[in-house]
């Protein structure tokens, strides 16, 4: 099967370098990915064959194409499961990967999607699961079923990025170093490396769980230490989102990422991660809901639907405070500070002016007219300040939401054809392409998908009450901070002026 990528970036072959010249955005095929030095083999679209950066392109996932797939098919009104379901015969195959979307049609318990108060994923511990395959768990008492979280709850830090080179100095890159609190033992990551990572999570558990996309790529000023920092802070933030994450910390590849022992373990790893075949809406089929009550259908349907409005409602919302944010920031560092330097002059003007004058008796309120003037200059440089103190962490999460709201409509999009699919299934036994046995694992193939979904849904609510407490308490405390310091440096001021 040929190996497609896409080309991240511009690329001017050398003359008489076997070198491939290729654009932005364009397709190519990959012919020899063991050529080495940091080179690939590839075939452009005009047959042309050379030897392309490896960093410039990106291989395209599994899932990734299947998503593509699934979003051309529905945008063209064909039906986005055509691609699993259909076998030679015209019947419908009966396993995971041919026919993963029915849904458990038994009856409910009064309770099994009922909405309730929810709690933080690290304070709940459930059942306690220590193994790399998903489990659900249904203790969550009125919540409704969850992920069976860990006993240790995982965490890392990202830091100390030190530039490297490769291709005999011609290549420089950032590497960071990545701490698990399991181990407590540094690995070294690149950026493409973190990108795998999110590659291969994306194809294993992208039909179940919302993967959210890393910082973005970037050709120009990727080492100035600006830059540098705030993508070691968000690539730090979304580590920490995926150790929170049960599922997810507790995979395969995840704890590879984390903790591999030499460079060895790491290519032996990530083979093995490349070549595993539970992926996409295989996923389903590692989850098993044991002792779970029956769904009933149109419940699940509503609550789908119900989540499907918050989510897009959320999301305008993020976006509403994303950008009410960035206008307050660009006001706070410039117009904003300017205005109380304009104040600061002024005073210090009057009180050039009111020195002028010889008579003296002058002396104490110039002094004070003078010292309020740079009061207010000093309050002008905490206000352009301080956005970089309270508003930016506001500001990071709710540019990690986004980024996770964006995921939840694919998400949702493979349990509502999942649904759709359960709801042909008597039409389907009618009509002797399926049989009743084949039906029933059908609906019991979709009860865990539904299972799943709220699962998820669950996770997301508690860790979104948790991220919103934590950073408007961390925004709020600056912000009183700041107009504690601001009402100090006035009270100086005044006190420097005669009571008269």
């Amino acid at each position: 099967m040929e190996t497609k990528a896409q080309v991240l970036y511009d690329f001017t072959a050398e003359p008489g370098n076997n070198e491939l010249s290729v654009r932005e955005g364009e397709t190519i095929t990959l012919t020899n990915q063991n050529v080495g030095g940091g080179w690939i083999e590839a075939k452009n679209s005009r047959g042309e064959v050379g030897l392309v950066p490896e960093d410039y392109i990106e291989v395209c996932s599994g899932f990734r194409k299947w998503l593509l797939q699934r979003r051309h098919a529905t945008s063209n009104g064909n039906d986005p499961w055509a691609v699993f379901d259909n076998n030679a015969s015209g019947g419908v195959s009966n396993n995971w990967a041919a026919q993963p979307e029915g849904t458990e049609t038994g009856k409910t318990s009064s309770n099994a999607w009922h909405s309730g108060g929810h709690v933080h994923p690290q304070a709940y511990q459930g059942a306690g699961n220590n193994s790399n395959k998903p489990v659900l768990d249904y203790s969550g008492g009125e919540v409704g079923p969850v992920w069976a979280y860990p006993d240790y709850q995982l965490d890392c830090v990202v830091a100390d990025p030190k530039k490297g080179s490769k291709m005999y100095g011609l290549k420089s890159y950032i590497e960071y170093q990545v701490t698990p609190t399991t181990t407590n033992k540094p690995v070294n990551h690149r950026y493409k490396h973190f990108d795998w990572l999110y590659e291969r999570l994306l194809d294993k558990f992208g039909s179940a769980i919302p993967i959210p996309c890393l910082p973005d790529k970037q050709v120009t000023g990727r080492f100035e230490e600006e830059f540098i920092k705030m993508r070691m802070e968000r690539l730090q933030g979304w580590m920490s989102r995926m150790c929170r994450h049960p599922v997810i910390s507790s995979s395969e590849v995840f704890q590879l990422f984390l903790s591999y022992k030499d460079e060895k373990d790491w290519k032996t790893g990530k083979r093995k991660a490349e070549k595993d075949e539970t992926v996409g809406v295989m996923i389903f089929s590692t989850i098993e809901p044991e002792g779970l009550p029956d769904l009933d259908l149109t419940e699940v349907e509503q609550k789908c639907e119900q989540f499907n409005r918050f989510t897009r409602a959320m999301d305008d919302g993020v976006k509403d405070l994303l950008t009410v944010g960035n206008e307050h920031w660009k006001r706070c560092t410039g117009p904003l500070p300017k205005e109380y330097q304009r104040i600061g002059k002024a005073f210090q003007n009057l009180s050039s002016v009111f020195t002028s004058s010889g008579y003296e008796g002058e002396a104490a309120l110039t002094d004070a007219l003078t010292a309020a003037g740079k009061t207010y200059e000093d309050i002008a440089q905490m206000v352009a300040e301080q956005p970089k103190k309270d508003l930016h962490f506001l500001m990071e999460t709710n540019n990690e939401y986004k980024g996770l709201l964006g995921c939840f409509p694919d998400t949702i999009g493979v349990h509502k054809a999942a649904i759709e699919k359960v709801k042909e299934g008597d039409k389907l036994v009618a009509t002797g392409k399926i049989t009743t046995s084949e039906k029933t694992a059908m609906s019991k193939r979709a009860s865990t998908m539904s299972y799943a979904l709220q699962a998820e849904m669950n996770h997301f609510h508690s860790n979104r009450i948790y991220d919103y407490n934590r950073v408007m308490q961390q925004y709020l405390e600056q912000q009183v901070k700041f107009y504690e310091m601001i009402a100090e440096k006035l009270r100086n001021a005044h006190s420097q002026f005669t009571t008269m």
